[in-house]
């Protein structure tokens, strides 16, 4: 075995990618990047400890949602980047020690004493004796540890996108630090761990508001818009990934240079910010999701910018006009520092541009705020039977059969109902009409993965117009899942005490039987099935 990942939806096999990532990563990346979680086991212990005291470091707690954020599915596949992480790590961990150095208490584990080797070959030697020493032999504890650190990786990509815009709460650092500490407790009850994983659900709901409290401060609330999928003659830029902040500095350097900019897949609903749209060259929307990007980005004349998750490894037909920029990164292509867009923007310059082409829209802009001002009507229209139903059909999109249920879901769904859609699982079909009911879209557009909190913050205030409780509402939830903010997600909605969520296509391979057992019994958890038999049970009011 020269690595073992299975943190995403398409590992391979169902179980465990062991000699190349799916995603592509290889084996020395896979081990880099399990050092960089081995190494921050160790400055979580670390950090725990000195907080326990009152002492903390900002520098620590912007390493640790980085380090985390880097090893996020899809994210960074170059080891220079990676390698340069663990040596930064390094130092952070000696900060870490003399930051807890008057209040360690019992006895540091390994994790504590990492020092990564001095060559890359060195890491890797490393990283197969931490693989084969430290599994745990008992398969539900690794398994509730895993659903832990995954849940943390996509709260610290959450985390480091509202402290890029100015916003942090100091309780999703004390969390993520004494999450880390606790996946050093080879001693660690069931119970413990399953209490961590709710109080990770509980702290990301904290995350993703003030996540949503930087867009709308920075950018204002969305508003209902469509987007065109055409394209306009002339020099263009695809940006692709969540960074807005990244979106409004392209904007502003290539305002006056000729340079249209599109969106592609969880920017999309950019387009509804009013700080951004106000923008004449936000052009519109190109593509679709993350695993269709070789195929769309093969004979498009443009420069392509990918600003986080989810980078594919690009073809050489257009590899020499992608950049990166932030923590994602592939090996030989641009990386841009400080978001200094100027090569990006040459490039684009230098390209024929695209030619113009009439296309689609897509409505999008549809966060909590612009729904709630429709809140009225909403009730009145469920209390009238004018809709009988909410499903929210959110998540991740991916290349692995079986998402086309998601497409026959929605379009099954009967006509006094309304679709709540997020992230990029929507493009299985949000190119189609679905009407209106009483004024009111059937299919509202939430926003990105990273906009989650528009659906918590829609369904608690209907509960609260409804005098009732979130549980009690007329509401379905099913999810795809691919990565781990997607299982940032579910935690969140599971410690609302939310119950009867479908999930799909496949379990994750992280969970064990026994684990989905508790899932299963206490929350109703339910793998979806057929669309026929799944939309059956739910308007029966099937949870």
């Amino acid at each position: 075995m020269n690595m073992f990942c299975n943190q995403c939806e398409q590992t391979a096999h169902g179980t465990g990618c062991e000699v190349m990532g799916v995603c592509g990563k290889d084996a020395t990346i896979a081990s880099l990047q399990d050092l960089i979680v081995f190494q921050l086991k160790g400055i979580g212990w670390f950090a725990h400890q000195a907080r326990q005291s009152g002492r903390k470091d900002d520098g620590i707690d912007r390493y640790a949602i980085e380090a985390l954020f880097t090893t996020v599915t899809n994210v960074n596949f170059d080891a220079g980047h990676l390698v340069a992480m663990l040596r930064r790590g390094e130092e952070v961990r000696q900060r870490a020690i003399a930051l807890a150095s008057e209040s360690v208490a019992g006895n540091p584990p390994p994790s504590t004493m990492f020092v990564p080797a001095d060559t890359v070959d060195g890491m890797i030697d490393q990283a197969a004796v931490i693989r084969d020493t430290l599994l745990e032999e008992n398969t539900d504890i690794r398994s509730l540890k895993e659903i832990l650190l995954y849940g943390i990786k996509g709260m610290a990509a959450y985390a480091d996108h509202a402290l890029l815009l100015g916003e942090r709460d100091d309780t999703i650092f004390v969390f993520i630090h004494e999450a880390l500490a606790s996946l050093n407790d080879q001693s660690i009850a069931t119970e413990r761990l399953t209490g961590l994983c709710l109080q990770c659900g509980n702290v990301a709901v904290r995350c993703m508001e003030i996540l949503d409290k930087a867009h709308t401060g920075r950018f204002g609330h969305p508003e209902p818009v469509t987007v065109s999928t055409g394209t306009k003659k002339g020099p263009a830029i695809i940006i692709s990934g969540h960074d807005l902040l990244d979106l409004e500095d392209l904007l502003k350097q290539t305002a006056g240079t000729g340079v249209n900019v599109y969106t592609h897949g969880e920017m999309l609903p950019a387009h509804g910010y009013p700080g951004l749209r106000k923008y004449p060259h936000l052009a519109g929307h190109f593509g679709t999701a993350w695993q269709n990007q070789q195929n769309e980005f093969d004979n498009a004349p443009a420069a392509v910018l990918f600003t986080t998750n989810c980078i594919q490894k690009p073809r050489d037909s257009y590899k020499d006009r992608v950049f990166t920029t932030g923590l994602v990164a592939w090996p030989d292509v641009a990386h841009v520092k400080d978001r200094d867009f100027s090569p990006v923007i040459k490039k684009a310059i230098a390209l024929d541009g695209f030619a113009e082409k009439p296309g689609k829209t897509i409505l999008t802009g549809c966060g909590h705020n612009a729904v709630l001002s429709l809140a009225g009507t909403v009730v009145e229209a469920v209390k009238s039977g004018a809709i009988k139903r909410f499903f929210v059909i959110g998540g991740c999109d991916g290349a692995k059969p079986g998402r086309n249920y998601y497409t026959e879901l929605a379009e099954s769904i009967p006509k006094d109902c309304v679709i709540i859609t997020l992230a990029c699982g929507k493009f299985r079909f949000n190119d189609r009409d679905y009407g209106t009911i009483e004024g009111v879209p059937r299919l509202l557009d939430a926003g990105q993965c990273n906009d989650a909190y528009s659906v918590i913050a829609i369904a608690s205030a209907l509960a609260k117009a409804f005098d009732s409780t979130i549980h009690d509402l007329p509401v379905s939830i099913v999810l795809s899942w691919y990565e781990q903010k997607a299982v940032t997600v579910l935690l969140a909605l599971l410690s609302l005490k939310l119950k009867g969520i479908r999930i799909g296509p496949s379990l994750p391979a992280f969970i064990s039987p026994t684990v989905l057992g508790i899932l299963v019994k206490e929350f109703n958890l339910t793998p979806i099935t057929t669309p026929e038999n799944d939309l059956k049970a739910m308007l029966g009011g099937v949870r």
